[in-house]
């Protein structure tokens, strides 16, 4: 039997400064169709520049309810009010996602990639395996990051320059505690937000094949990548799937 999903009441910072709310039942699908102008008519005008928080809700008429009291509050008081604790409840709200540089010596971080690691040997051959180890991700052409909210770790993503131009995303990864929360999108919205200010213009990547990694390919592909051949060092093979985008001008 498939488990209801629930839905999610989620406020938008946008790049002029602006607030967006709206609710959805998978945040990492809404916000990828936002940041690609297909979410609605106002972010198309206004482009979403994070996530400021989200609360979730049982059912569609609860989140809508909430919706509607949210849109009531003044600007400044809009925020606060999504973060609050949800008082029948009492449960707490996912504060602030956080996205900032990590040098990857975190005890946390350090875990949350071995179990990258572990769950790519699960599904791909080990010779067919490129996510980056501990010291790959510290390498000098590497930015990583990390999504954190509050004191909880996210998820995490990194981004390679290959020169001439090309950006490679890498190692993209959504704690198991925070999944369609938005925070894969939010990273990759990140990732190529640094890349175009960068002044690159294209990015690629590299994934797998198996049925595992089939949601990953439908966030790339809202993201606007499409199926490429092998770039940079990698060579054709049935256990990679790899994909691509332009970037415009910043």
């Amino acid at each position: 039997m498939t488990a209801t999903r629930c839905w999610h009441l989620y406020l938008l910072e946008c790049r002029d400064g602006s607030y967006y709310a709206g609710i959805t039942n998978d945040l990492d699908a809404r916000f990828a169709a936002h940041a690609a102008g297909r979410g609605a008519r106002y972010t198309r005008a206004n482009p979403p520049l994070r996530l400021l928080a989200s609360r979730a809700y049982p059912d569609r008429a609860s989140a809508s309810r909430a919706e509607w009291q949210l849109k009531r509050q003044p600007r400044a008081r809009k925020l606060a009010w999504l973060q609050a604790a949800d008082r029948p409840t009492g449960r707490p709200v996912p504060p602030l996602l956080d996205i900032r540089v990590d040098d990857v010596t975190d005890p946390r971080v350090v875990a949350l990639l071995h179990a990258h690691l572990h769950d790519m040997s699960r599904h791909s051959p080990a010779g067919s395996i490129h996510a980056l180890d501990l010291d790959g991700l510290r390498a000098p052409d590497l930015t990583f990051w990390c999504a954190w909210r509050g004191d909880a770790l996210a998820g995490c993503g990194a981004l390679k320059d290959l020169g001439e131009g090309h950006g490679e995303i890498k190692s993209m990864r959504t704690h198991a505690a925070h999944l369609r929360q938005g925070v894969a999108a939010a990273l990759l919205a990140h990732a190529i937000d640094v890349a175009t200010a960068r002044g690159w213009r294209r990015l690629s990547l590299e994934t797998g094949t198996a049925a595992a990694f089939e949601p990953a390919h439908r966030l790339y592909a809202r993201f606007d990548f499409a199926p490429c051949g092998p770039f940079g060092s990698y060579v054709e093979n049935p256990w990679s799937t790899f994909m691509t985008r332009a970037l415009a001008p910043a």
